[in-house]
């Protein structure tokens, strides 16, 4: 497993990491053979939020950090071997977003007792809330810091001027930015492919001004979600009649690597020298270690322009 810089310290992170955000039905013992395959391959981070599981019957906002917890009930030695990150700002009832003092601090709060720990490793605000007040969330960091509960911040699906309006307050780095990003959903990296060409829907920029190559200027770690969907909530891209040119590609290259397609898009991601990490929303234990597998994977230049050409983006 490759590891990449994470944030602008010393630290290191593993290139792809585990998603518990579909864990809500999951056995204990599910739970369990996912997590073990993860460690078997290299995976010591794990990526939760307070919203996943809030839809299943009888669960709840902090339903799966809960389920994670109690499935797994690490010693203080195992949970000092992993990384723990959990996201907080969107509120289920009546939907809509706070990031205010009050919800950043109950949240994590609620989190630390879901997942039975002392302490989360990184804390993201979930999603850009319109109402924000850079000065609470400044606030919510430096009390959750200072006591210990925290111990690094970032943001997720966040624009460089989103990013810029909190860093006006925020006196802590923000150490990732996790963003939706797949071979076919890949906007954020194809944008800048077809500058100044009228006329092709990838010469505009809509994430606000680059953020891709803000988040590399200002040593933020990108956390790719969503690796393998078409597009939003759209269904995977694997077989998919809407993407025959990229399977007949993905299925060439698995042939030469030794490896599968889901290994293939993996590296897709992690062969961007913005030093991403690929974020798995599988809950199948065989699927994590395809994915783990394309941590290395070289993709050559070519073959990574062919890939996003293949997906449907105009490579000029």
């Amino acid at each position: 497993m490759r590891t990449v810089p994470f944030g602008t310290n010393d630290g290191r992170a593993p290139n792809v990491i585990s998603g518990m955000m579909r864990i809500s039905d999951k056995t204990d013992d599910q739970i369990r053979d996912l997590y073990t395959t993860a460690r078997e391959t290299g995976i010591d981070f794990f990526d939760h939020a307070d919203l996943y599981g809030f839809k299943h019957p009888g669960g709840g906002t902090h339903w799966c950090e809960r389920r994670f917890g109690e499935a797994l009930g690490l010693s203080a030695a195992e949970r000092e071997q992993i990384t723990l990150q959990t996201k907080t700002g969107i509120v289920d009832a009546e939907w809509h977003y706070d990031s205010s003092y009050t919800h950043i601090v109950s949240s994590v709060e609620d989190s630390l007792r879901a997942l039975n720990t002392d302490y989360i490793d990184v804390l993201l605000l979930h999603r850009p809330d319109a109402l924000v007040e850079p000065e609470e969330v400044a606030r919510a960091f430096d009390d959750l810091e200072s006591s210990g509960k925290v111990r690094a911040f970032g943001v997720s699906n966040h624009t460089p001027r989103q990013i810029d309006l909190l860093k006006t307050a925020v006196g802590q780095p923000l150490v990732a930015n996790q963003v939706q990003l797949s071979v076919t959903h890949s906007t954020i990296v194809a944008q800048g492919l077809a500058s100044n060409m009228v006329g092709e829907p990838d010469s505009l920029t809509r994430d606000g001004g680059g953020i891709v190559d803000y988040c590399r200027i200002n040593g933020i770690t990108l956390q790719a979600w969503s690796p393998f969907q078409k597009g939003f909530q759209d269904g995977v891209f694997f077989g998919s009649e809407d993407y025959p040119e990229l399977n007949e590609l993905l299925d060439r290259l698995a042939a030469k690597y030794g490896a599968t397609p889901i290994a293939i898009a993996t590296a897709w991601i992690t062969r961007h020298p913005a030093a991403m990490q690929v974020v798995l929303g599988t809950t199948t234990p065989e699927r994590v270690a395809e994915a783990a597998a394309g941590s290395d994977i070289p993709l050559t230049r070519a073959e990574w322009y062919g890939l996003i050409s293949a997906a449907g983006h105009r490579v000029p």
